[in-house]
């Protein structure tokens, strides 16, 4: 993950989406995910895979005591820390699988778009298990299994350009997807809606919420957008320590 995202030409692309310009309002889930935040007040926030901060400058701004985001990418890292530092937050250049989950730290596990590049997700809820405080909550937001079962994750157009259908294939068979993104490979890791919602009742999360994200109306008029309602991309959960 860390290779991609720290490749010059990658992350040029990557700062020009209007995402990574304009913060979460324009992010096309933000809309759904927000409102499964739980209340931040005094609490204590980690953010697996934080990319430019955006969560955690969110959370920092409504409360959270300390928060620690980690990012397997130094350009990331380096872009959170000039875009969204605050006294309550630390950012941390870690990846997932390596951090080392302290027992009972957290009030709240945070992930976004980032747990469709690790292959064995339940190492990490058991992980995120462990450093939760009782009735800690995890929150995160995956590509959508439909998504990363699409053959390229990507449209069949006609002779005009046209979206016909997105292919889906092997979606039964977990495990390594290369697309193109930002006209470069990106390797990601399939895992089917079974693995992703049973691995955290197996683990002992009970689950709170399920969305599957839709871009809001206000946003239907950018190009392609319309699109993104024929299929899902992303899956929103939410998740208690019990």
């Amino acid at each position: 993950m860390s290779g991609i995202y720290d490749n010059e030409d990658f992350f040029k692309a990557y700062a020009d989406m209007e995402r990574s310009k304009k913060g979460l309002e324009a992010a096309g889930e933000w809309h759904q995910l927000k409102p499964l935040f739980p209340d931040l007040k005094n609490k204590t926030v980690l953010d697996l895979g934080c990319g430019y901060g955006w969560h955690c400058k969110y959370a920092a701004d409504n409360g959270a005591a300390s928060v620690l985001g980690i990012d397997l990418s130094e350009k990331m890292i380096a872009e959170a820390l000039k875009r969204n530092s605050h006294p309550s937050i630390q950012y941390s250049l870690c990846g997932i699988n390596e951090y080392d989950y302290p027992a009972e730290k957290f009030d709240l596990v945070v992930s976004n778009l980032a747990l469709h590049y690790i292959k064995d997700i339940d190492e990490v809820y058991r992980k995120v298990f462990t450093t939760l405080k009782h009735r800690g909550i995890f929150l995160f937001n995956i590509e959508h299994p439909v998504f990363t079962a699409g053959i390229n994750q990507s449209w069949i157009y006609d002779e005009k350009g046209n979206a016909l259908y997105c292919p889906i294939d092997n979606y039964y068979y977990p495990g390594e997807r290369k697309t193109m993104f930002l006209d470069q490979t990106v390797v990601k890791q399939h895992h089917t809606l079974t693995q992703i919602l049973m691995g955290l009742i197996s683990t002992g999360f009970k689950i709170e919420a399920v969305e599957e994200a839709m871009p809001p109306k206000e946003m239907m008029n950018i190009p392609g957008m319309k699109d993104e309602m024929r299929r899902p991309m992303m899956l929103l959960v939410k998740a208690s320590k019990q």
